[in-house]
């Protein structure tokens, strides 16, 4: 069995990267396989790369404002690519009315400023496990 992979990635075209680069390196520093997919990446990009990677789950960093334009792009695409199981979790400034469509969309978890790292990583290993794979 393997690690969890977790893609984390920057939709978008948003330049600030510290959080997704923080939560990423303390992801792996728990133990899990990460893959940061930088900056301004498209939603087509993202699920590729996360399809490519062979991820167990995506984590997105959202910062500007089109967080309600991405995400349901993200997870129609991994819909279509049989991939509707892979867990998304995302991180940024998203409002609470957002949070909660976001969540009733799919997202598994929204994470804001007032969450710690360790509060992250303890998500992480409660509910990420590897996806089973079929020969």
């Amino acid at each position: 069995m393997h690690r969890v992979r977790v893609v984390v990635a920057k939709p978008g075209l948003d330049g600030h990267d510290r959080g997704a680069k923080v939560v990423a390196r303390a992801l792996r520093d728990a133990g899990m396989e990460v893959i940061y997919t930088g900056l301004r990446q498209t939603p087509e990009q993202i699920v590729r790369t996360a399809l490519e990677e062979g991820a167990d789950a995506v984590g997105l960093s959202l910062l500007s404002g089109a967080h309600m334009e991405l995400v349901p792009r993200i997870l129609k695409l991994l819909t279509e690519n049989d991939a509707a199981d892979m867990p998304v979790f995302c991180g940024g400034i998203i409002p609470p009315e957002d949070a909660r469509q976001l969540i009733e969309m799919g997202v598994c978890r929204i994470f804001t400023s007032r969450d710690s790292l360790p509060e992250i990583i303890d998500w992480a290993y409660a509910n990420l496990r590897p996806l089973e794979v079929t020969e």
